[in-house]
C-alpha cells in the first residue's frame, strides 16, 4: 500500500518506478533514494493505487514508458518534475506526450563497457573474416591462403563519442589503431588522432578503415549514412552500428553490402526492433549475404549490467531530488 495518508511519509517526494526487474533492482533503487523519497512500484499497485502515485509522483523512474503506462497514465504526467530513463537511448520516447515543463534524462554511458567489448569483438570478427572461414570449412574448403585484414595501423572513425565511443576507442588503441572520432563539440579529454564534429563526416569515413556507429538517433543523425556516405568509404572497409539501425540507411546499406562483397557490416541494431515497433523486421534479406554479422540488439547486456544501469540512474535522480548537477539532460529540440 502507499500509506500516502501518513504525515511522514506525505511530506517525502514520491519517485514512481514504473518498470519491474526484480528484486535486486528493487532494492538497489530503494537503498539509493528511500533517504530522501518514496520509493512506490507501479508494478505492484492495484489501478487505484497506481492513478493516486501517478497523480502525487514528483520523478518517474521509466525504461519504455509507452509500454509500461497506459495512454491514461501517460496523461496522468502533468504533476511530475523529472523523468529518468534507464536506457541510454530516448528515441523510443514519445516528446510530444511528455509534458513540455518535465526535465528527461536518459541514462548516458550506462552501458558504454559492455556495448564497447560488443563492437571490439564484431570489429575482430569481421576484420579478420572469421565467420566466412568457419562457413567455408564447415563446407570442406581449406582456405589457407586467404589473407584477412590487420588492424594494426588501421584508421577507426568512431561516429558519437560520448560514453561508448572513448570505451570503444579505449579497446581499439592497444592494437595500434588510429583513432577519428567525431562529435557534437569536436572536444575532449581523450588523446585520439583526429577529433572533429559532423561536420569532418566525409573526410573521416574516406580515411577510415573500420567505422564503428555510436551516435544517439536524434533529427540531426536520422538517415546520416546513406547510399552517398557508403560510397565514401574504402571497399572493404567494415562498419559495426551498436546505436540505432535508422542511422544508417536500410536500403542503401544492403545494396552496398550485396554490390560490394569486400565490404563487411556488423549490425546490433536493427530498423524494425520489438522494443519500439513490437516486432523484428527487415526489408532487404540481409542475412542471405556473406559479408553481415547480426546480433539481436543485446550488445549492452551482461552478467551485472542491468543493475548497474538501475544503480547509475538512480544516482542520477538522487541528484535530482537534492538539487545535485544531472547527467544525460535530453534537449527537446534534438528530437521534435
Amino acid at each position: 500500500m502507499l500509506g500516502l495518508g501518513r504525515a511522514e511519509e506525505s511530506k517525502r517526494p514520491l519517485v514512481a518506478v514504473s518498470f519491474d526487474l526484480g528484486q535486486e533492482a528493487k532494492e538497489r533503487i530503494e537503498a539509493i533514494l528511500n533517504p530522501v523519497a518514496k520509493v512506490v512500484h507501479l508494478r505492484d499497485l492495484s489501478p487505484e493505487e497506481r492513478e493516486a502515485a501517478l497523480k502525487r509522483a514528483r520523478a518517474l523512474f521509466a525504461w519504455a514508458p509507452h509500454m509500461e503506462l497506459s495512454n491514461a497514465e501517460q496523461e496522468m504526467l502533468e504533476g511530475v518534475a523529472f523523468m529518468q530513463l534507464l536506457s541510454a537511448g530516448v528515441d523510443h520516447l514519445n516528446l510530444t506526450r511528455i509534458p513540455a515543463g518535465l526535465v528527461v534524462t536518459s541514462n548516458v554511458g550506462a552501458y558504454a563497457r559492455p556495448m564497447a567489448e560488443h563492437a571490439l569483438a564484431m570489429v575482430l570478427a569481421l576484420t579478420k573474416r572469421l565467420f566466412i572461414h568457419h562457413d567455408k570449412l564447415k563446407h570442406g574448403v581449406f582456405d589457407q591462403l586467404s589473407e584477412n585484414k590487420a588492424l594494426f595501423g588501421a584508421k577507426a572513425a568512431i561516429l558519437g563519442f560520448g560514453g561508448i565511443g572513448k570505451a570503444v576507442a579505449r579497446l581499439l588503441r592497444p592494437f595500434g589503431v588510429k583513432i577519428l572520432a567525431l562529435n557534437r563539440s569536436g572536444k575532449s579529454d581523450e588523446t585520439v588522432d583526429f577529433l572533429g564534429t559532423l561536420k569532418d563526416l566525409d573526410g573521416v569515413l574516406q580515411e577510415a578503415d573500420i567505422v564503428v556507429v555510436s551516435l544517439p538517433l536524434n533529427r540531426s543523425t536520422r538517415g546520416l549514412i546513406g547510399k552517398r556516405e557508403l560510397n565514401l568509404m574504402k571497399p572493404d572497409a567494415v562498419m559495426v552500428n551498436v546505436a540505432r539501425g535508422e542511422i544508417v540507411e536500410e536500403r542503401a546499406l544492403y545494396e552496398h553490402l550485396k554490390a560490394t562483397p569486400t565490404f563487411m557490416a556488423g549490425i546490433d541494431a536493427w530498423w524494425t526492433e520489438p522494443f519500439k515497433q513490437g516486432r523484428f523486421e527487415l526489408n532487404y534479406p540481409f542475412f542471405e549475404l556473406p559479408n553481415v554479422l547480426g546480433t539481436p540488439h543485446n550488445s549492452g547486456l551482461v552478467p551485472g549490467s542491468l543493475i548497474e544501469a538501475v544503480q547509475k540512474a538512480s544516482e542520477n535522480i538522487l541528484r535530482f531530488l537534492t538539487g545535485g548537477p544531472l547527467e544525460g539532460v535530453v534537449r527537446r529540440e534534438d528530437y521534435l
